[in-house]
Formats: C-alpha cells, sequence, structure tokens
C-alpha cells in the first residue's frame, strides 16, 4: 500500500510510515501506480466506486468513516486519494464526534461514510461543520436514496411516486445552514463503496463485519418482543416481519449495494439460501424495488447463494487450514480500525532497536498493497497456496526484488526459516531506492517472519493436534466423555504454561467440540458433564487478574476484582446456551446436516465444510432439486413458474444455471474456505466464474466475539 504519514497514528495508522503528532503530514515518497481498471468484477467496482469519490476531493479536507477507509484501503490505497486532494498537506480525517475542523484556509470538505445519513452521522456532521469555516461540502453514502427513505418510514408506494432526492436534498439545505450561508454549495450523493476487495476472486464488506445468523435462543427474544402475535416455533418459521426493525434496515442497506454490484456485474441475479438469515436476505434481494427495472435490461446471467455461517463453525474455528496466511492474520495484531487487516513492526528496516517503546514510533505495515503490483502478486500467491509453498514464495519474490536491486544477496537452498528471511529483508534497510521500490514486498516479508516467530503460530500446532484426536473420539465416544476429556485442559491463571490454553482458546475448543459434533443425546452424564466444565471455566474467569475486552462482554464487568463466582457461573450458563444452539444448527436442514464423516478401516474420521458440500451440491451432475438450497422467487412470475412446476414440465431455477456464481457467507469466511471454493467450482464445472462475498475475513477468535458476545437482533445504526 503506498503510505502517508498519519494524523493520529495511534488509533487509525494508514501503515507503512512514522508517526508524527503535528496535524498535517507528508507522503513518503512510495512508487504508486494508479490502478488499472479490471475486467468487470468487485474490484473494477470498487475502483470505480472511488473514481467517482476522487473526483470530487480536489484541495478539500476528506473525512472518513472505518468502513470507506477500509474499503480504500483494499481498492486503491489512500495515496491514490492523497494524489487527488493535492498540495503538500494530508487533508485526511477520521469521521468521529471529535474530528478536528477545517481552518479558514480550508474552505471545502468532502466526508465520505459507509452509513444511512441519520441520527448521530448527522449530528457529527453538524458539529464538525459548525466548528469549521467551510463554504462547500459533499457527503458521500454508500447507502442509496432508496434506503433512506425506508429509514425515514416512507411507504414503498409513496417513494416510487416521489421526484428526486428528497433526503438528499434536506440535507443539502441543512448543511449550507451549519456553514452559516444558503449560498454556499453543498452536495449529498450515493456512491455504492460496499466492499473491501481482498482479490479478484474474494471481497469483504467492512460495515456489516458484526452481522451474523440467528441463534433458536433468538427466536425466545422475538417472542418476547411481539407477544400479541402468533408465536414463531423455530428459526424456519423467523421471516422479515419478525425481525427488529434496525435488523431489517441493516439487511436492506446490504441488499443495496448487492444490487449495486449486480448492476456493475451487468447480471440478472438468481437468489438463493442455505440457512434462516441468509434466506431472509436472500429473498430481500430477489424483491428490491429498485432493482426490477435494471433487471429487464441486464444481459448476463448470475446466481447469488446466500449461507449462514452457523451451521458450521468448525471450519471457523479449526486450524487445519494449511494456509500462512490464516496463521497471519491469527497472530499479529489488529491493524486499529479494520476487521480484515493486521499491523506489521517495520522497526526492523530502521535505526532503531526493535524495542516495545520505538514500536509505536514507526507506523505498522500492513497487507493490503493495492498499488503495488509486485506485492499484490505475492498476496494472491499466498492466499492461493499452501504454508510450505507460500513461505518459499515469500523467499523467491525477496530474492529476485535484491537480485533487481543488485544487492548482496547469498543464496541459500534446502528449507526456508525466519533468520534466512530476515537476513534478505535486511538487504534493503541502508538502501533507500531498493526500501522504497519494494516497500510492499517487504511488509509481507516482515508479516511473514514475524508470523513464523511467534509463540502462537506453535501453538497452532497443538490445536490441530487436539481437533484431530477430537473428530477420532467423536466417533467412539459419548459427548459427556470427550468433555470430560477436556476438563483437565481447563486451567486458572497461576497454572498455566505458554502451552496451556487462555479463557478465549478454551471457548474456540468448546465451539469446535459442539459444531462438529452436531446433534447428540441429552442424558444425565452430558448434564454432569457440562456441569464440571461450567463451574472450572467461571473459576477460571474468577481468577484471571486482568479481563480481556471478551471476556468484560461475556461476564458484564469490566474488572475481574468485580467478578464474583455467581457471576462467572451466570455467564458460563449462557455459553452453553449458546453451544446447545450451535449443535443444533444443521438440525432444520435435510441434507447438509452434518460437516462430520465417520472413520472406517480404510480411512479416518474427517470434517468435510458445509460450503464444500454445498458446492458440490450445487454443481450436481445429475442436477437434483436442491433440497437445501432454496430458491427467493422474485415476484409473480417465478412464483408461477414454481406452480406450474408442480404439474407440468418447467423447469425450476438451479444455482447451476448460470456462467457466474456469487457465494455469499453471511458471518465471515476463512482464506482456506474461500481458496477452497475458487479451486473446487472450476474442477466441479469448466467455465462458470466464481467470487466469494463475505462479511468479514475470519479468525478463530473473532467466532466467540461474534457468538458470545454480539448483539445479533439489534445493531448499532446510530439513531
Amino acid at each position: 500500500m503506498c503510505t502517508v504519514l498519519t494524523v493520529k497514528a495511534s488509533r487509525s495508522p494508514i501503515p507503512g510510515s512514522v508517526s508524527s503528532k503535528r496535524s498535517s503530514c507528508t507522503p513518503v515518497p512510495r512508487r504508486c501506480e494508479p490502478p488499472i481498471m479490471s475486467a468487470p468484477g468487485v474490484l473494477s467496482f470498487t475502483q470505480q466506486g472511488w473514481e467517482q469519490v476522487l473526483a470530487k476531493v480536489k484541495w478539500a479536507l476528506v473525512y472518513l468513516d472505518a468502513a470507506c477507509a477500509e474499503s480504500l484501503h483494499w481498492g486503491c490505497g489512500s495515496t491514490r486519494l492523497l494524489e487527488a486532494v493535492g498540495g503538500p498537506a494530508c487533508h485526511l480525517r477520521e469521521f468521529e464526534p471529535a474530528a478536528v475542523g477545517g481552518g479558514a484556509e480550508q474552505p471545502k470538505a468532502v466526508f465520505v461514510l459507509s452509513c444511512l445519513l441519520k441520527g448521530r452521522t448527522v449530528e457529527t456532521l453538524r458539529d464538525i461543520i459548525c466548528r469549521s469555516h467551510f463554504q462547500y461540502c459533499v457527503v458521500v453514502t454508500a447507502v442509496n436514496h432508496a434506503v433512506h427513505l425506508t429509514a425515514n418510514h416512507v411507504p414503498a408506494a409513496a417513494a416510487a411516486e416521489l421526484e428526486g432526492q428528497p433526503v438528499f436534498e434536506q440535507l443539502e439545505e441543512k448543511l449550507c445552514e451549519w456553514m452559516g450561508n444558503m449560498n454556499y454549495t453543498a452536495e449529498v450523493l450515493h456512491v455504492p463503496l460496499l466492499f473491501a476487495p481482498v482479490a479478484p476472486h474474494l471481497a469483504l464488506t467492512p460495515a456489516f463485519a458484526s452481522l451474523f445468523p440467528l441463534l433458536p435462543q433468538d427466536v425466545h427474544l422475538l417472542n418476547s418482543a411481539r407477544p400479541d402475535k402468533r408465536r414463531l416455533g423455530s428459526l424456519n418459521e423467523v421471516d422479515a416481519s419478525a425481525l427488529p426493525p434496525e435488523l431489517l434496515l441493516q439487511i436492506r442497506c446490504l441488499v443495496s449495494g448487492l444490487s449495486s454490484l449486480c448492476e456493475h456485474l451487468g447480471v440478472r441475479e438468481e437468489c438463493f439460501a442455505v440457512g434462516s438469515l441468509s434466506r431472509i436476505i436472500a429473498a430481500d434481494l430477489a424483491n428490491y424495488g429498485p432493482a426490477k427495472n435494471r433487471r429487464k435490461t441486464a444481459t448476463g446471467r448470475a446466481s447469488v447463494v446466500f449461507v449462514d455461517r452457523t451451521l458450521d463453525l468448525t471450519g471457523a474455528v479449526g486450524h487445519h487450514g494449511d494456509n500462512l496466511l490464516e496463521k497471519i492474520i491469527s497472530v499479529l495484531p489488529q491493524l486499529p480500525g479494520h476487521t480484515n487487516d493486521v499491523m506489521v513492526n517495520m522497526v526492523e528496516l530502521t535505526a532503531l532497536q526493535n524495542e516495545e517503546k520505538n514500536q509505536s514510533m514507526v507506523a505498522p505495515g500492513c497487507l493490503a498493497q493495492s498499488n503495488d503490483p509486485a506485492a499484490r502478486a505475492l498476496w494472491e500467491a499466498l492466499l492461493s497456496t499452501k504454508h510450505k509453498e507460500a513461505v518459499m514464495e515469500v523467499r523467491r519474490h525477496l530474492v529476485e526484488a535484491a537480485s533487481r536491486e543488485n544487492l548482496p544477496i547469498k543464496m541459500s537452498m534446502g528449507r526456508v526459516t525466519p533468520g534466512q528471511l530476515m537476513s534478505y529483508i535486511q538487504l534493503f534497510k541502508n538502501n533507500l531506492k531498493a526500501l522504497v521500490n519494494h516497500c510492499g514486498l517487504l511488509q509481507l516479508g516482515l508479516a511473514t517472519v514475524q508470523t513464523l516467530k511467534h509463540p502462537q503460530t506453535a501453538k497452532w500446532d497443538n490445536f490441530l493436534a487436539f481437533e484431530r484426536l477430537l473428530l477420532q473420539s467423536i466417533g467412539e465416544s459419548t459427548m459427556s466423555v470427550v468433555l470430560n476429556q477436556l476438563l483437565p485442559m481447563i486451567k486458572p491463571l497461576n497454572q498455566r504454561t505458554n502451552d496451556d490454553y487462555s479463557p478465549e482458546e478454551l471457548l474456540i475448543l468448546l465451539i469446535y467440540i459442539y459444531s462438529v459434533s452436531g446433534e447428540f443425546t441429552v442424558d444425565k452424564d452430558l448434564g454432569e458433564a457440562e456441569e464440571k466444565v461450567k463451574k472450572a471455566l467461571a473459576q477460571v474467569f474468577c481468577e484471571e487478574s486482568e479481563l480481556s475486552p471478551l471476556l468484560q462482554k461475556i461476564t458484564g464487568c469490566d474488572s475481574s476484582i468485580k467478578l464474583t463466582f455467581p457471576k462467572s457461573k451466570i455467564a458460563a450458563d449462557e455459553l452453553f446456551t449458546s453451544l446447545r444452539d450451535i449443535a443444533g444448527a444443521r438440525n432444520l436442514m435435510k441434507q447438509f446436516k452434518s460437516v462430520y464423516v465417520p472413520g472406517n478401516h480404510t480411512h479416518q474420521a474427517c470434517y468435510k465444510p458445509l460450503l464444500k458440500q454445498v458446492v458440490e451440491e450445487i454443481f450436481n451432475p445429475e442436477r437434483p432439486d436442491p433440497v437445501d438450497i432454496e430458491h427467493m422467487s422474485s415476484g409473480l412470475t417465478d412464483l408461477l413458474k414454481t406452480g406450474f412446476s408442480m404439474f407440468m414440465k418447467v423447469s425450476r431455477p438451479h444455482p447451476s444455471d448460470h456462467p457466474l456464481l456469487i457465494l455469499f457467507v453471511v458471518g465471515g469466511v476463512t482464506v482456506s474456505e474461500a481458496k477452497m471454493i475458487k479451486d473446487l467450482v472450476p474442477s466441479l464445472k469448466p467455465g462458470t466464474q466464481v467470487i466469494v462475498l463475505s462479511t468479514r475475513l475470519l479468525k478463530p477468535l473473532n467466532i466467540p466475539e461474534l457468538l458470545f458476545a454480539t448483539d445479533r437482533l439489534h445493531p448499532d445504526l446510530g439513531f
């Protein structure tokens, strides 16, 4: 990624630069090539959106919220934005209530926001503008005007008859009022900046990183919120009308962006779903009013298949993906303000000692290298190769870069070690030209070295060994026996070594156990085993010297001093309610009932990812009517087709009908899963293009947060 000095390096650094506490900043000289528009895809869709924004930012002060900053980060890079702004000073700021306003010499502002222009967002806009000297304000929102009408309770019939964009026009008037002169200029426009395109085949939606499928316990909450209506018996009975308005609105915001992507791709989409929340999202996209006209003129066709993450959490918390990038994402600290990138310690490339106190003086590197073709090529290789090949690929790129710069490289064959990679990286340290030319590559190289040397990487193998043992145990033992095997591994802080599991890691193991096991018999032995594990966990929580942010959310206590055993035990009981829900997540499935393949005399028991089962079923050469992959009709024509198909030879829509498959995993996807889908689809049906979309890139620790500490029914939309 092209890099700059940042105003607030401690909170939301733009990677790879030296921290500065000054209010202005100078770009670091880096080779930065503007992105070439690729063939229609998620990357070109994102770049096209940002080009519309870049056309507005000349000499402006630019405020970005976190999700749009992440889209920029992966889509075209901050330097493209800075070049479009022009001038020697850095004019990028984080959109937040405490953001610094514009001075007398800064008359123009552009706000780039991922959310609805309502509530706290509008209040923050007002506060920033009122303490500034702006005469020209542009507000860009990633949510289209039709969704703003829905958010303002305008009925669909009335919305269809409205002329212009009244919500945006009213805000334009308010902007002029806050600037202090109705003759000043204000613009409000929609640009669908939905995606962070991580690779040509993989894109994420940062604004929806906390969107997660519902569990059976959520049905009870929905019932209690609607006492005067018919009780819902299961997740299968939950439809859009049963959801809280804020969740429904969040889904509509997502659907608006997905519809814009389909328009960019020039396709009419058929929508399919596996799982209850996926069914609601797919139905909303299929019946999305503003999409009707574009579908009539679309020349291409695509299948969009939504899948609930909760149907298979085994892959999300498991360690069987033999992928270097998964380890990098799991062990390196998260880049502040981001959900899908990490901080790479860059001190090794400076004259500073690599000590903790110096690490905050140099802004971190990162994985996203959107403007560096060589680094992007390495990144895409890391996404699609196994661990061993990936490490060798990093060595090859470093050796080739050093050779091009005529650096005194000493070749060594055989096994690649962190020390060997570090020796190649150090060659660039005292050669500014070489360092600037290959900065993106060096960030990926350092990420590899720091991951290979990280103590958590050694622990990865411990997790893998436990998971393999567990897969064999499940076929031979009851659930109570499996839990009793886990019991000795639950140790309080004063008894733990580096090889033992922390409370958060124990939660990961429990999620793995319950997700891979699926349905099991509930008996007295299981009740007793669960009770022992609950008490042991509650005791461990109480004895932590400091509660992690996750444990604070789970227990409802901000410090270990306030956490009593009864409080801790209540939290443990609630954890097991969610774990039982996860075990029963596939109960409503007819075909995808298990991700566990029992062993026999020729092969060991193994885990078969649900996503693999879904893709294999989509491209089953016999093309049976999908049982669990539900088609969502998009109006009367589709309903008639479905009805006639019962007694006439009318072909029902099938997800393998079209040359493009868009697979959207609701709740996050891992690097290994995205690679598996990318490799599997062309092997099953050559010529089919596949795009994997998801709410976030997952590491194992994300799942306890999403499962135990996220309000799935009531997302915070800021109003």
